[in-house]
């Protein structure tokens, strides 16, 4: 029963006014009831399809790199932020082009090491049998320095298109949902931390047969085919 706000009367519930002193009672309209929440809070809470800027930076990888910029200098941090930089040169409204690009560790580390590094098999493999044969074959050391500044220039574009191409064929995959395919991008993306320990022991290697052949100096003996040095002729 609704009590008078001026007297404290009680009144019948369908009273407008107070049947003691005639004060207009107040009506209070009971609270609506809780609306569920809509379709779109419950999308929001629900984990979306992952990106593909999301599956570039989990084929990438996590792993940290030294890099170099005009504003920062040199900094330590996660390599898929200097791909993010390198990759967006080459992406156009008209599609992917060539740009020109310097990657310093594929020139200055072993490119095929590089390559095999991040799982690019047939540019490791094209590294380190091309070069040594094309040394054997022409005898130039020079074929060695030309080959790691090719390295150097195209290694962030085809780093490009292999993550590119793989991305690309995972996401084709029918019948996959988004954890099993992020997990696959991760599987085939990433690096081969072994290939750190298999540079840094060849790399002592050849140091050591460097120092074992200057402390062994020149070759000494007899001519090839066993000839020996004559006595210049002289005439009177």
């Amino acid at each position: 029963m609704p009590a008078c706000p001026s007297c404290s009367h009680d009144n019948s519930n369908d009273a407008n006014f107070c049947a003691q002193c005639g004060q207009t009672l107040v009506r209070h309209s009971p609270e609506p009831p809780p609306e569920p929440e809509s379709s779109s809070t419950e999308d929001s809470s629900s984990p979306s399809s992952p990106t593909s800027l999301q599956l570039w930076e989990t084929f990438i990888g996590p792993s940290k790199s030294l890099q170099f910029s005009l504003k920062t200098w040199w900094t330590w941090r996660p390599a898929f932020f200097y791909y993010k930089e390198k990759f967006a040169n080459l992406e156009t409204s008209a599609g992917p082009r060539f740009a020109l690009s310097w990657n310093w560790p594929a020139a200055f580390f072993d490119s095929f090491l590089w390559f095999l590094y991040r799982k690019m098999y047939m540019f490791a493999l094209l590294y380190a049998v091309a070069p040594a044969l094309a040394i054997f074959i022409t005898g130039d050391m020079t074929v060695g320095i030309v080959s790691r500044i090719l390295a150097g220039a195209s290694a962030n574009y085809l780093y490009y298109w292999h993550v590119k191409d793989k991305v690309q064929r995972i996401m084709s995959i029918p019948n996959m949902d988004d954890t099993a395919r992020a997990n696959l991008v991760r599987e085939e993306g990433g690096v081969q931390p072994y290939v750190l320990w298999l540079g840094a022991a060849l790399h002592v290697f050849m140091f050591g047969l460097l120092v074992a052949a200057i402390l062994q100096g020149a070759p000494e003996g007899d001519l090839i085919d066993g000839s020996e040095e004559r006595p210049t002729p002289k005439f009177l």
